[in-house]
């Protein structure tokens, strides 16, 4: 996460390392950067190397940051309509380096990912 230029919150997926249900790297993007005033939640950028999920989206709406560059959004979307319905400047890159490395960790590890993603694991 950016504010005025400067980077103030990064972030991983940190679900399996922490045993969390809700470290997405927005989440613990967001945990990283502590407590900010309002005010400069409303400066913020957001930057994701996918699209955010409804949690991390719900997340975003809450504190009311203003944009999110998304790496990519072929592997996953997540509300970004929604999002922009709210206000929100969605910028989505789909950047050719984000997108192999989803694909390759997908295939890599799909009971990892439907766990992320909320999809049933059977």
């Amino acid at each position: 996460m950016v504010i005025d230029g400067k980077v103030v919150g990064h972030g991983h997926n940190r679900r399996i390392q922490n045993g969390s249900a809700i470290l997405h790297a927005e989440m613990d993007c967001l945990e990283s950067a502590g407590r900010l005033k309002a005010k400069d939640y409303a400066r913020a950028t957001l930057y994701s190397t996918l699209s955010p999920c409804d949690m991390c989206s719900g997340a975003s709406l809450l504190y009311n940051i203003p944009k999110i560059v998304v790496g990519e959004n072929i592997t996953y979307q997540g509300p970004e309509e929604y999002l922009k319905s709210r206000g929100v400047i969605v910028d989505v890159v789909n950047n050719v380096e984000c997108v192999k490395m989803m694909k390759k960790f997908i295939a890599e590890n799909p009971e990892l990912w439907n766990e992320d993603i909320g999809e049933p694991v059977d």
